[in-house]
This record gives structure tokens, sequence and C-alpha cells, in this order.
């Protein structure tokens, strides 16, 4: 099933941190799961310019609580490994790896929760970039080898996340989401997906049901404008759905043999194939 929509009523070296409670039992007929978190928030707010010490409170504030907030809304029950590259290991280098040593022996999904840029994500202390540069030779060694990496979903935050959407289909991924433009939603977007998606609702459902409740909020700070329009704001945080095939947390895993369509590995620069619909 082709799985596109624009969600509108409407951004290891690095050593693992294994859960420290027992997980749920891994699907059936594949491997168990390990969710990768890429996580460095730098301390910046767009258009704000902030006290060096300001900007270093809210980068530990930020990342401490995204960690909390996976603990507390139970990922480390429901993933048999995760592994989190926070400040020095959000690197391209880093992702890189965690994601190739871990499609060993697990299926990945992944979590940016990092500022971005066109066709970018943005590491330490944002001074490290993953764009084309980084991602191009992984999917160029994907093409040549399919079972190198075990992606299924990608959840991200990250500003003009959409962009990257066909980078990571190209790398095997079945459902990808990302912001439109600039994400001003990053909470509660994060902890409103998290609790649907950790209780098991489909991925594009999470997706849709996070962003609607964000956007109602939202609206009490950025109305609409005189001619119905929304807000840029709103406009730019609007969540985009891709990929192939909708899963929940539970769907069984592949093994690493992916459906990804050959189009988008072959054509990672391309637009991601979809339709889109309003809803």
């Amino acid at each position: 099933m082709d799985l596109a929509q624009t969600v509108q009523t409407s951004d290891v070296r690095a050593r693992p941190r294994k859960a420290s409670q027992q997980p749920t039992r891994p699907p059936p007929g594949g491997k168990p799961l390990a969710l990768v978190v890429f996580l460095e928030n730098v301390g910046y707010i767009n258009g704000v310019n902030l006290p060096r010490w300001a900007m270093a409170a809210i980068d530990w504030t930020t990342e401490e609580y995204a960690k909390l907030l996976l603990r507390l809304l139970g990922a480390h029950r429901r993933y048999d490994h995760i592994a989190i590259l926070e400040d020095a290991q959000a690197t391209g280098e880093n992702l890189v790896r965690a994601l190739v040593e871990l499609s060993v022996t697990h299926t990945v999904d992944q979590l940016l929760l990092v500022h971005g840029q066109d066709r970018c994500l943005v590491g330490y202390k944002g001074r490290e970039f993953v764009d084309a540069a980084v991602l191009n030779p992984l999917v160029a060694r994907c093409a040549q080898d399919t079972s190198l990496l075990d992606l299924r979903v990608v959840y991200g935050l990250n500003c003009y996340g959409a962009s990257l959407a066909s980078i990571w289909l190209a790398l095997g991924a079945q459902a990808v989401s990302g912001a439109w433009g600039v994400n001003w939603l990053p909470e509660p977007s994060l902890s409103l997906f998290l609790r649907k998606w950790l209780n098991g609702s489909p991925f594009s459902e999470a997706v849709g049901y996070s962003f609607r409740r964000a956007r109602a909020v939202g609206r009490l700070l950025w109305r609409d404008r005189a001619n119905g329009s929304e807000h840029p704001n709103i406009a730019g945080s609007r969540q985009i759905v891709y990929g192939l095939r909708d899963v929940t947390i539970s769907s069984p895993t592949d093994g690493g043999q992916k459906t990804t369509d050959k189009r988008n590995r072959d054509a990672p620069s391309q637009p991601a194939r979809s339709h889109t619909t309003t809803a």
C-alpha cells in the first residue's frame, strides 16, 4: 500500500544505551527491534539570540526531557535495544555506524530529535551536518547490498524534515515523517506521537493524531490569517508522511528483506513517490 499524506488539520561507537527493563517479545517472524535516537538540541531557538549559558541550559534540559519521555512512555519496554546519540556522539559518522551495526541483529526505528535545514540534519553544537555528503555514500552501499540496513520507520522533529524523506526511503524505510518547513511544534508533537506509537497505533495514525493536537495548541498562539490561510508557523510545522506501507510497532519484521521501491533507491535526490491528501 502506498502511504503518503499531508497531515494538516490542520525539522556506534556511541555506546548504545541498553534498556534497563525487559523488552516485550520481538515481533513474530523477524528480528528484535532497536531504536536509534539522534539527539542534539544545541539550545538554539529560531529567530532568537540567546547568551551562551541560556543555550547550554536549554540544550541540557530538552535532551534530558526527551530521554525521560522515552522512559516514562515505555520505549524501553517496547524496544530490545535503544541507542542514544547525543552531544559529541551526534555526528553523521556515528549515525551511519549505528544504523549499519544495529541492522545486523535488529530491525531499526529512528527518532530525529535535532534541528534541521533543507536536506540536512544539524548535529553536535551546530557544527556537524548530516547531509548528502554523509548519506549518499550510504545510499550507494545499500544499492549494492540491500541487506545492509534494516531500517523500518523514521520520525523526525527537525525543520524541513520532509526534504530528507526520499533519502530515508532509499535506505529502505517503510514509513517516514517530516515537517514541511520550520517546525515550531516539537512539543507536544513528540510526546503525543510516542504515546500513540508505543501503544500500537499505525505510524500514519500516530503522526496524524500528534500533529492535529499540536496544531490546536499552536493556533492559540498563531491565529489563521484574515484570508483563512494558516499562520506560517503552523503551515511550516505541518507533518508529511511518506512510505510504501503503514506499520505498527508490533508489525512482523522482515529480517532485512527490503520491499522498498527500486526507483526510490536509484534516485534519492528526487522527491519521494507519493500522492498527497489533505485531512
